[in-house]
Protein backbone atom coordinates (compact mmCIF):
# COMPACT_ATOMS: atom_id res chain seq x y z
CA UNK A 1 0.00 0.00 0.00
CA UNK A 2 1.41 3.20 -0.95
CA UNK A 3 1.61 5.51 2.20
CA UNK A 4 -0.76 8.61 1.43
CA UNK A 5 0.15 11.12 4.42
CA UNK A 6 3.41 9.99 5.77
CA UNK A 7 6.35 11.11 5.24
CA UNK A 8 10.53 10.49 5.83
CA UNK A 9 9.37 12.34 9.57
CA UNK A 10 6.08 11.35 10.27
CA UNK A 11 3.14 13.17 8.75
CA UNK A 12 3.98 17.43 8.08
CA UNK A 13 2.10 20.29 6.71
CA UNK A 14 0.53 23.29 6.51
CA UNK A 15 -2.08 24.33 9.66
CA UNK A 16 -5.67 24.32 8.16
CA UNK A 17 -5.04 22.05 5.21
CA UNK A 18 -5.15 18.40 5.14
CA UNK A 19 -4.22 16.50 6.76
CA UNK A 20 -3.04 18.93 9.35
CA UNK A 21 -6.47 19.32 10.80
CA UNK A 22 -8.81 19.10 14.35
CA UNK A 23 -10.91 16.66 12.05
CA UNK A 24 -8.07 14.74 10.65
CA UNK A 25 -6.03 14.54 13.94
CA UNK A 26 -9.32 12.86 15.75
CA UNK A 27 -9.32 10.46 13.33
CA UNK A 28 -5.49 9.69 13.30
CA UNK A 29 -5.66 9.69 17.00
CA UNK A 30 -8.09 6.61 17.05
CA UNK A 31 -6.37 4.93 14.01
CA UNK A 32 -3.15 4.79 15.77
CA UNK A 33 -4.79 4.06 19.00
CA UNK A 34 -6.22 1.17 16.92
CA UNK A 35 -2.76 -0.11 15.50
CA UNK A 36 -0.34 0.86 18.14
CA UNK A 37 -2.08 -1.14 21.00
CA UNK A 38 -3.33 -4.11 19.23
CA UNK A 39 -0.42 -6.07 21.30
CA UNK A 40 -1.78 -5.14 24.18
CA UNK A 41 1.59 -6.23 26.27
CA UNK A 42 -0.90 -7.60 29.06
CA UNK A 43 -2.18 -4.24 30.04
CA UNK A 44 -5.51 -3.45 31.36
CA UNK A 45 -5.53 -0.27 29.48
CA UNK A 46 -2.92 0.95 26.89
CA UNK A 47 -1.46 4.46 27.48
CA UNK A 48 0.00 6.65 25.06
CA UNK A 49 2.18 9.86 26.07
CA UNK A 50 2.07 12.66 24.11
CA UNK A 51 4.43 15.86 24.04
CA UNK A 52 4.52 19.11 21.53
CA UNK A 53 6.89 22.07 20.42
CA UNK A 54 5.49 25.65 20.75
CA UNK A 55 3.75 26.05 18.41
CA UNK A 56 -0.07 27.92 19.10
CA UNK A 57 -1.27 24.92 16.68
CA UNK A 58 -0.41 22.60 19.47
CA UNK A 59 -3.04 23.26 21.57
CA UNK A 60 -5.46 22.51 19.17
CA UNK A 61 -3.61 19.25 17.58
CA UNK A 62 -2.92 17.68 20.74
CA UNK A 63 -6.51 17.96 22.25
CA UNK A 64 -7.97 16.43 18.60
CA UNK A 65 -5.68 13.20 19.19
CA UNK A 66 -6.61 12.60 22.73
CA UNK A 67 -10.05 12.89 22.16
CA UNK A 68 -9.22 10.23 19.33
CA UNK A 69 -6.92 8.24 20.94
CA UNK A 70 -9.89 7.90 24.32
CA UNK A 71 -12.51 7.65 21.71
CA UNK A 72 -10.21 3.88 20.97
CA UNK A 73 -9.60 2.80 24.45
CA UNK A 74 -6.20 4.31 25.01
CA UNK A 75 -5.33 6.26 27.83
CA UNK A 76 -3.37 9.74 27.54
CA UNK A 77 -0.70 11.06 29.37
CA UNK A 78 -0.02 14.77 28.78
CA UNK A 79 3.71 16.43 29.18
CA UNK A 80 3.35 19.76 27.24
CA UNK A 81 6.51 21.15 25.81
CA UNK A 82 9.21 18.39 25.40
CA UNK A 83 11.65 17.69 22.38
CA UNK A 84 11.52 15.11 20.31
CA UNK A 85 13.80 12.93 21.57
CA UNK A 86 12.36 13.62 25.48
CA UNK A 87 9.03 11.87 24.48
CA UNK A 88 11.03 8.62 22.94
CA UNK A 89 13.17 8.71 26.48
CA UNK A 90 9.35 8.74 28.39
CA UNK A 91 7.43 6.54 26.47
CA UNK A 92 9.95 4.26 26.97
CA UNK A 93 11.13 4.88 30.80
CA UNK A 94 6.89 5.13 31.65
CA UNK A 95 6.30 1.44 30.01
CA UNK A 96 3.96 2.67 27.56
CA UNK A 97 2.19 1.48 24.72
CA UNK A 98 3.47 4.74 22.29
CA UNK A 99 4.56 8.02 22.30
CA UNK A 100 3.25 10.98 19.85
CA UNK A 101 5.16 13.98 18.99
CA UNK A 102 3.74 17.46 17.67
CA UNK A 103 5.95 18.83 15.77
CA UNK A 104 7.35 20.35 12.55
CA UNK A 105 11.16 20.31 13.45
CA UNK A 106 12.58 22.93 11.77
CA UNK A 107 9.92 24.55 9.47
CA UNK A 108 8.27 27.73 10.34
CA UNK A 109 5.42 28.39 13.22
CA UNK A 110 2.28 27.43 10.98
CA UNK A 111 3.47 24.17 9.67
CA UNK A 112 2.70 21.36 12.48
CA UNK A 113 2.80 17.73 12.17
CA UNK A 114 3.08 14.33 14.35
CA UNK A 115 6.04 11.70 14.82
CA UNK A 116 5.54 8.18 16.51
CA UNK A 117 7.33 6.37 18.72
CA UNK A 118 6.81 2.22 19.64
CA UNK A 119 7.35 1.21 23.14
CA UNK A 120 10.94 1.22 22.84
CA UNK A 121 11.12 4.53 22.02
CA UNK A 122 11.94 3.86 18.14
CA UNK A 123 10.42 5.62 15.22
CA UNK A 124 7.90 3.67 13.71
CA UNK A 125 8.98 1.32 11.04
CA UNK A 126 7.26 1.86 7.72
CA UNK A 127 4.94 -1.19 8.05
CA UNK A 128 3.31 0.23 11.51
CA UNK A 129 2.71 3.70 9.58
CA UNK A 130 1.21 1.80 6.92
CA UNK A 131 -1.17 -0.06 9.12
CA UNK A 132 -2.13 3.35 10.67
CA UNK A 133 -2.86 4.46 7.11
CA UNK A 134 -5.21 1.37 6.37
CA UNK A 135 -7.28 2.40 9.63
CA UNK A 136 -7.83 5.92 8.84
CA UNK A 137 -10.09 4.70 5.92
CA UNK A 138 -11.93 3.00 8.38
CA UNK A 139 -15.04 4.53 10.22
CA UNK A 140 -14.31 5.22 13.93
CA UNK A 141 -16.38 3.42 16.56
CA UNK A 142 -16.20 5.16 19.32
CA UNK A 143 -15.54 2.53 22.79
CA UNK A 144 -18.55 2.24 24.87
CA UNK A 145 -18.52 4.49 27.94
CA UNK A 146 -16.77 1.99 30.32
CA UNK A 147 -14.05 1.47 27.87
CA UNK A 148 -13.14 4.70 26.69
CA UNK A 149 -9.63 6.59 27.86
CA UNK A 150 -8.61 8.82 30.61
CA UNK A 151 -6.04 11.34 30.07
CA UNK A 152 -3.90 13.10 32.99
CA UNK A 153 -0.69 15.59 33.33
CA UNK A 154 3.00 14.20 34.01
CA UNK A 155 4.04 17.13 36.34
CA UNK A 156 7.99 15.74 36.47
CA UNK A 157 8.38 15.18 33.23
CA UNK A 158 11.13 17.74 32.59
CA UNK A 159 13.13 17.10 35.59
CA UNK A 160 13.04 13.35 34.60
CA UNK A 161 14.51 14.44 30.98
CA UNK A 162 17.06 16.33 32.21
CA UNK A 163 18.57 14.29 34.33
CA UNK A 164 18.43 11.20 31.67
CA UNK A 165 20.33 13.75 29.24
CA UNK A 166 22.83 14.86 32.13
CA UNK A 167 23.22 10.68 32.67
CA UNK A 168 24.76 10.26 29.51
CA UNK A 169 28.21 12.52 29.91
CA UNK A 170 31.01 10.54 31.15
CA UNK A 171 31.05 10.69 35.21
CA UNK A 172 34.94 11.65 35.37
CA UNK A 173 34.28 14.80 33.29
CA UNK A 174 32.31 17.81 33.81
CA UNK A 175 32.11 21.61 32.14
CA UNK A 176 33.41 23.69 34.68
CA UNK A 177 34.91 26.77 33.27
CA UNK A 178 33.18 26.38 29.74
CA UNK A 179 31.09 29.05 29.00
CA UNK A 180 28.33 28.29 26.51
CA UNK A 181 25.67 30.00 24.40
CA UNK A 182 22.40 27.65 24.25
CA UNK A 183 20.04 28.75 21.09
CA UNK A 184 16.61 26.24 21.72
CA UNK A 185 15.33 28.11 18.80
CA UNK A 186 12.66 28.94 20.80
CA UNK A 187 11.25 25.51 20.59
CA UNK A 188 10.50 22.31 23.09
CA UNK A 189 14.18 22.63 24.63
CA UNK A 190 13.74 26.30 26.07
CA UNK A 191 13.14 25.10 29.35
CA UNK A 192 15.17 22.50 29.25
CA UNK A 193 18.47 22.95 27.39
CA UNK A 194 20.15 25.56 29.99
CA UNK A 195 19.63 23.65 32.89
CA UNK A 196 21.39 20.22 31.20
CA UNK A 197 24.94 22.00 30.76
CA UNK A 198 24.84 24.75 33.59
CA UNK A 199 24.13 21.37 36.18
CA UNK A 200 26.83 20.13 34.81
CA UNK A 201 28.91 23.32 35.35
CA UNK A 202 28.94 25.42 32.34
CA UNK A 203 28.69 29.31 32.22
CA UNK A 204 25.35 29.56 30.27
CA UNK A 205 23.78 32.14 28.62
CA UNK A 206 20.67 31.77 26.87
CA UNK A 207 18.83 32.89 23.38
CA UNK A 208 15.48 31.70 21.55
CA UNK A 209 14.46 30.73 24.98
CA UNK A 210 11.42 32.76 25.32
CA UNK A 211 8.61 31.39 22.64
CA UNK A 212 5.60 32.93 21.82
CA UNK A 213 3.14 30.65 19.68
CA UNK A 214 4.67 32.00 16.64
CA UNK A 215 8.36 32.40 16.64
CA UNK A 216 9.53 29.37 16.75
CA UNK A 217 12.82 28.63 14.30
CA UNK A 218 12.37 32.38 13.53
CA UNK A 219 16.07 33.28 12.62
CA UNK A 220 17.50 31.49 15.29
CA UNK A 221 18.45 27.76 16.16
CA UNK A 222 20.31 25.51 14.06
CA UNK A 223 18.78 26.31 10.69
CA UNK A 224 19.66 30.13 11.24
CA UNK A 225 22.77 29.81 13.23
CA UNK A 226 23.33 33.19 12.32
CA UNK A 227 22.02 34.94 15.33
CA UNK A 228 23.95 32.14 18.21
CA UNK A 229 27.65 33.48 16.12
CA UNK A 230 26.47 36.85 16.80
CA UNK A 231 25.74 35.76 20.54
CA UNK A 232 29.12 33.76 20.81
CA UNK A 233 31.23 36.65 19.41
CA UNK A 234 29.00 39.06 22.12
CA UNK A 235 29.42 36.64 25.23
CA UNK A 236 33.13 36.22 24.62
CA UNK A 237 31.76 32.30 24.93
CA UNK A 238 33.99 29.26 24.52
CA UNK A 239 31.20 27.85 22.43
CA UNK A 240 27.80 28.05 20.92
CA UNK A 241 24.83 25.18 20.83
CA UNK A 242 21.84 25.72 18.16
CA UNK A 243 18.77 23.28 18.39
CA UNK A 244 15.87 23.01 16.08
CA UNK A 245 12.65 23.18 17.39
CA UNK A 246 12.11 19.93 18.83
CA UNK A 247 15.15 19.35 19.95
CA UNK A 248 16.73 16.41 17.73
CA UNK A 249 19.09 18.86 15.66
CA UNK A 250 22.48 20.56 16.92
CA UNK A 251 25.06 22.74 15.15
CA UNK A 252 27.80 24.68 16.79
CA UNK A 253 29.69 27.34 16.78
CA UNK A 254 32.86 27.99 18.22
CA UNK A 255 34.60 31.31 19.74
CA UNK A 256 35.67 32.67 17.02
CA UNK A 257 32.11 32.45 15.26
CA UNK A 258 32.80 29.17 12.95
CA UNK A 259 30.06 27.03 11.79
CA UNK A 260 30.21 23.06 12.78
CA UNK A 261 27.24 21.16 10.87
CA UNK A 262 26.31 17.38 11.70
CA UNK A 263 28.87 15.74 9.53
CA UNK A 264 31.58 17.89 11.25
CA UNK A 265 30.46 17.03 14.92
CA UNK A 266 29.82 13.71 13.49
CA UNK A 267 33.35 12.84 12.62
CA UNK A 268 34.67 14.66 15.98
CA UNK A 269 32.64 11.91 18.39
CA UNK A 270 33.17 9.14 15.70
CA UNK A 271 37.15 9.63 15.82
CA UNK A 272 37.66 10.40 19.68
CA UNK A 273 35.99 7.04 20.25
CA UNK A 274 38.26 5.32 17.34
CA UNK A 275 40.78 6.63 20.12
CA UNK A 276 39.10 5.02 23.23
CA UNK A 277 38.64 2.27 21.65
CA UNK A 278 35.07 3.12 21.97
CA UNK A 279 33.54 3.11 18.58
CA UNK A 280 31.47 -0.17 17.65
CA UNK A 281 31.94 -0.82 13.89
CA UNK A 282 31.62 2.09 11.52
CA UNK A 283 29.40 5.28 11.30
CA UNK A 284 26.52 5.90 8.89
CA UNK A 285 26.14 8.67 6.96
CA UNK A 286 22.99 9.64 4.15
CA UNK A 287 23.52 10.37 0.42
CA UNK A 288 23.87 13.96 1.73
CA UNK A 289 26.58 13.70 3.88
CA UNK A 290 29.70 15.64 2.55
CA UNK A 291 32.40 13.52 0.51
CA UNK A 292 34.88 15.27 2.92
CA UNK A 293 33.77 13.80 5.47
CA UNK A 294 33.83 10.48 4.30
CA UNK A 295 37.10 11.05 3.30
CA UNK A 296 38.57 12.20 6.93
CA UNK A 297 37.15 8.66 8.34
CA UNK A 298 38.98 6.58 5.73
CA UNK A 299 42.16 8.03 6.52
CA UNK A 300 41.19 7.03 9.87
CA UNK A 301 39.69 3.33 8.08
CA UNK A 302 36.54 3.86 9.94
CA UNK A 303 34.08 2.18 7.80
CA UNK A 304 31.24 4.33 6.74
CA UNK A 305 28.10 3.54 5.11
CA UNK A 306 25.25 5.93 3.43
CA UNK A 307 21.51 5.45 4.20
CA UNK A 308 18.93 6.92 2.77
CA UNK A 309 17.87 10.77 3.85
CA UNK A 310 16.32 11.15 7.17
CA UNK A 311 17.36 10.09 10.66
CA UNK A 312 14.89 7.03 10.93
CA UNK A 313 17.08 5.49 7.62
CA UNK A 314 20.59 5.95 9.45
CA UNK A 315 18.81 4.07 12.14
CA UNK A 316 17.52 1.23 10.28
CA UNK A 317 21.00 0.85 9.17
CA UNK A 318 23.50 1.02 12.39
CA UNK A 319 20.70 -1.67 13.87
CA UNK A 320 21.22 -3.93 10.57
CA UNK A 321 24.62 -3.04 10.72
CA UNK A 322 25.05 -3.98 14.55
CA UNK A 323 26.63 -0.09 14.93
CA UNK A 324 26.41 2.98 17.54
CA UNK A 325 27.07 6.06 15.53
CA UNK A 326 25.45 7.76 12.99
CA UNK A 327 23.97 11.25 11.52
CA UNK A 328 22.89 12.71 9.05
CA UNK A 329 24.78 16.64 7.95
CA UNK A 330 21.52 18.57 9.06
CA UNK A 331 22.42 18.26 12.85
CA UNK A 332 21.12 14.93 13.50
CA UNK A 333 23.08 12.36 15.51
CA UNK A 334 22.39 9.07 16.44
CA UNK A 335 24.34 7.81 19.32
CA UNK A 336 22.55 4.19 20.12
CA UNK A 337 24.47 3.71 23.23
CA UNK A 338 22.97 6.72 24.76
CA UNK A 339 19.17 7.04 23.39
CA UNK A 340 17.43 5.16 20.55
CA UNK A 341 17.06 8.49 18.71
CA UNK A 342 18.59 11.18 17.72
CA UNK A 343 18.72 14.15 20.61
CA UNK A 344 20.18 17.54 20.02
CA UNK A 345 21.20 17.69 23.79
CA UNK A 346 23.04 14.51 24.16
CA UNK A 347 24.90 14.77 20.76
CA UNK A 348 25.98 18.50 22.18
CA UNK A 349 26.96 16.50 25.36
CA UNK A 350 28.91 13.55 22.88
CA UNK A 351 30.48 16.55 21.29
CA UNK A 352 31.60 18.61 24.58
CA UNK A 353 32.82 14.99 26.20
CA UNK A 354 35.29 14.17 23.44
CA UNK A 355 36.99 17.59 23.25
CA UNK A 356 36.83 17.92 27.20
CA UNK A 357 38.61 14.61 27.31
CA UNK A 358 40.91 14.97 24.40
CA UNK A 359 41.71 18.36 25.52
CA UNK A 360 41.23 20.19 22.42
CA UNK A 361 39.25 23.03 20.79
CA UNK A 362 36.17 22.05 18.27
CA UNK A 363 38.46 23.57 15.59
CA UNK A 364 41.52 21.31 16.18
CA UNK A 365 38.76 18.01 16.51
CA UNK A 366 37.40 18.69 13.19
CA UNK A 367 40.40 19.79 11.33
CA UNK A 368 40.90 16.64 9.88
CA UNK A 369 37.34 17.02 7.58
CA UNK A 370 37.79 19.26 4.41
CA UNK A 371 34.41 19.80 3.50
CA UNK A 372 33.49 20.44 -0.62
CA UNK A 373 31.92 22.82 -1.74
CA UNK A 374 28.06 21.51 -1.41
CA UNK A 375 25.08 23.50 -3.20
CA UNK A 376 21.53 22.37 -2.65
CA UNK A 377 18.58 24.36 -4.88
CA UNK A 378 15.09 23.47 -3.93
CA UNK A 379 12.84 23.19 -6.75
CA UNK A 380 9.27 23.37 -5.17
CA UNK A 381 6.49 21.41 -7.40
CA UNK A 382 2.44 21.49 -7.42
CA UNK A 383 2.49 18.20 -8.78
CA UNK A 384 3.80 14.44 -8.00
CA UNK A 385 6.61 14.74 -10.35
CA UNK A 386 8.75 11.92 -11.09
CA UNK A 387 11.88 13.41 -12.31
CA UNK A 388 13.77 9.92 -12.68
CA UNK A 389 12.35 8.80 -15.63
CA UNK A 390 12.19 12.47 -17.21
CA UNK A 391 15.15 12.62 -20.19
CA UNK A 392 16.23 15.91 -20.02
CA UNK A 393 16.81 16.35 -16.12
CA UNK A 394 18.57 13.00 -16.77
CA UNK A 395 20.79 14.28 -19.78
CA UNK A 396 21.27 17.83 -17.22
CA UNK A 397 22.47 15.41 -14.41
CA UNK A 398 24.60 13.20 -17.19
CA UNK A 399 26.87 16.33 -18.20
CA UNK A 400 27.10 17.67 -14.78
CA UNK A 401 28.66 14.28 -14.01
CA UNK A 402 30.77 14.08 -17.02
CA UNK A 403 32.17 17.59 -16.00
CA UNK A 404 32.57 16.67 -12.38
CA UNK A 405 34.62 13.50 -13.26
CA UNK A 406 34.67 11.40 -10.73
CA UNK A 407 35.64 14.43 -8.18
CA UNK A 408 32.02 15.17 -7.03
CA UNK A 409 28.40 14.03 -7.18
CA UNK A 410 24.88 15.06 -8.44
CA UNK A 411 22.03 14.07 -6.06
CA UNK A 412 18.35 14.48 -6.86
CA UNK A 413 15.47 13.50 -4.29
CA UNK A 414 11.92 14.63 -3.70
CA UNK A 415 11.80 15.66 -0.64
CA UNK A 416 9.85 13.57 2.30
CA UNK A 417 8.41 16.61 4.36
CA UNK A 418 7.66 19.33 1.81
CA UNK A 419 6.22 19.38 -1.76
CA UNK A 420 10.10 20.24 -3.19
CA UNK A 421 12.52 18.34 -5.20
CA UNK A 422 16.33 18.84 -3.98
CA UNK A 423 19.02 18.98 -6.07
CA UNK A 424 22.42 18.85 -4.49
CA UNK A 425 25.74 19.26 -6.24
CA UNK A 426 29.21 19.08 -4.51
CA UNK A 427 32.40 18.88 -6.07
CA UNK A 428 35.69 20.36 -5.70
CA UNK A 429 35.41 23.69 -7.64
CA UNK A 430 32.84 26.01 -6.25
CA UNK A 431 31.70 27.78 -9.50
CA UNK A 432 31.42 24.43 -10.88
CA UNK A 433 28.69 22.98 -8.25
CA UNK A 434 27.04 26.39 -8.18
CA UNK A 435 26.92 26.54 -12.43
CA UNK A 436 25.24 22.76 -12.26
CA UNK A 437 23.20 23.17 -8.96
CA UNK A 438 21.05 26.08 -10.94
CA UNK A 439 21.34 24.47 -14.15
CA UNK A 440 19.80 21.47 -13.19
CA UNK A 441 17.29 23.18 -11.00
CA UNK A 442 16.20 25.11 -14.02
CA UNK A 443 15.88 21.83 -15.61
CA UNK A 444 13.64 20.26 -13.19
CA UNK A 445 11.73 23.54 -12.91
CA UNK A 446 10.65 23.43 -16.09
CA UNK A 447 10.21 20.00 -16.22
CA UNK A 448 7.90 19.87 -13.65
CA UNK A 449 5.49 23.07 -14.55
Amino acid sequence: MRRKYFGTDGIRGKVGDAPITPEFMLRLGYAAGKVLTRTGKGAERPAVLIGKDTRISGYMLESALEAGLAAAGVDVLLVGPMPTPGVAYLTRALRLSAGIVISASHNPYDDNGIKFFCGAGAKLPDKIETAIEAELARPLQCKKSAQLGKARRIEDAVGRYIEFCKSTFPTHLDLKGLSLVVDSAHGACYHIAAHVFHELGADVAEIGNKPDGYNINAACGATHPQALQEAVKKQRADLGIALDGDGDRLVMVDAGGRTYDGDQLLYVVASHRQRRSRLKGGVVGTLMTNLGTEHALARLKIPFARARVGDRYVLEMLQAKGWDLGGENSGHIICLDRHTTGDGIISALQVLGALRDGRTTLAKAAAAVKLYPQVLVNVRTERRFDFSADLKVKQAVAKAEAELDGSGRVLLRASGTEPVIRVMVEGKSRSAVERWAEAIAAVVRKAAA
